[in-house]
């Protein structure tokens, strides 16, 4: 009985000993794979065309948040979690999306979404290029099938560590970015870093970014599009304050330059005062906070429409007027810049928990 019971001891302390390497080992993986992309990064123009962007024509732009190619109406994420109005707490189920096939159907219809608009300008936030979680598709290149005349750049905004959770399902490694294309040439691209967190959260945070592109005008000055990410679950606000510090400082240089200036992205924060405007029965989530002009450097003003939300909640399955929604995407504008229309794109969430936002503008 001694022998055997000594037997069992010594599996479970070999078992024990077996699970501690390995969560030793893989703490060292991550914390040596970890690295942040550089500030400043130049970025490579791909497909660039010939024809300048010119003062006093109506142009057009895009963005839209494709949400990985993961969430159809079934797809909940499983970071996630909010309240019923009923006091029913709920939590996101999915680690990535259900299969390649819905990757591929989200993203084609989403690329087909846009090319039917014929937009002069696309951005596109949370193109995978190489993820688990969406079964290491290169959305990027389903997007350049659909958008083959645009000029286009790749600002990589996360390169992660496998992530070993769920443990049943895990998230796994991501490597994805933000994609601009446009009708016009590129003069050149530039990836800027949001700052970020810096206790543990910082190994599984989204390496937040912004790109910016700029385009020669024959009055000597530029037209510079921004492509922008901020990050969200930010409690206490101190990352938003740091990065709308950096962001502010960039719009004030360039309106001191004279040039026109468009920001458009996901900017994870309510830009419209659009919180109880669209039916729920949820209760607001904790990471929504509210943006307004007053945010903005001085010369800048959000024009984002409130028509249609353009964020859905994915504590739950997406179904119309039971999820929370409200306006996180949408644009930052300078002064000289005259917005002649604008509107949210209510595709009801078909592709992502995003819809996209458009605007129809003139360079005075």
């Amino acid at each position: 009985m001694r022998k055997f019971v000594s037997v069992v001891a010594c599996a479970i302390l070999a078992l024990i000993a077996l699970v501690l390497t390995v969560l030793i080992c893989y703490v060292c993986y991550v914390g040596l794979s970890y690295e942040r992309i550089p500030d400043n990064t130049v970025l490579e123009t791909e497909n660039n065309g010939t024809e300048a962007v010119s003062p006093g024509i109506e142009y057009s732009i895009v963005t839209y948040n494709v949400g990985f190619g993961a969430y159809n109406h079934a797809f909940s994420f499983f970071m996630d979690s909010g309240k019923m109005k009923d006091g029913t707490a709920v939590t996101g189920k999915n680690s990535k999306a259900a299969s390649e096939d819905v990757v591929k159907s989200n993203i084609n219809g989403s690329a087909k979404l846009i090319a039917d608009g014929d937009y002069d300008f696309v951005l596109l936030q949370e193109v995978d290029i190489n993820s688990t979680r969406s079964y290491h598709i290169d959305q990027y290149a389903l997007f350049n099938e659909q958008l083959p005349a645009m000029s286009r750049n790749l600002g990589i905004c996360y390169d992660s560590a496998f992530l070993f959770y769920p443990i049943t399902d895990p998230h796994g490694k991501s490597l994805t970015g933000l994609a601009s294309y446009s009708k016009f040439k590129m003069d050149s691209a530039l990836r800027r870093q949001y700052p970020l967190a810096t206790d543990i959260s910082k190994y599984f945070d989204l390496d937040r970014c912004f790109v910016v592109t700029r385009y020669s005008l024959d009055n000597g000055k530029e037209l510079v599009v921004v492509n922008s990410h901020m990050s969200a679950y930010d409690e206490g606000g101190t990352i938003r304050q740091q990065q709308l510090a950096v962001l502010n400082a960039f719009l004030t240089e360039e309106k001191n330059k004279g040039n026109y200036v468009i920001v458009g992205g996901d900017f994870n924060h309510d830009i419209a005062s659009s919180d109880g405007l669209f039916e729920t029965e949820q209760l607001r989530p904790e990471w929504v906070f509210s943006l307004t002009d007053d945010d903005l450097a001085d010369g800048y003003r959000f024009v984002a429409p409130t028509n249609a939300p353009t964020c859905r909640s994915t504590d739950i399955p997406y179904e119309k007027e039971v999820n929370y929604s409200v306006v996180l995407d949408g644009f930052i504008v300078s002064d000289n810049v005259t917005v002649t229309g604008c509107t949210n794109i209510d595709n009801d969430f078909m592709y992502s928990d995003h819809n996209p936002a458009m605007m129809t503008f003139i360079l005075e």
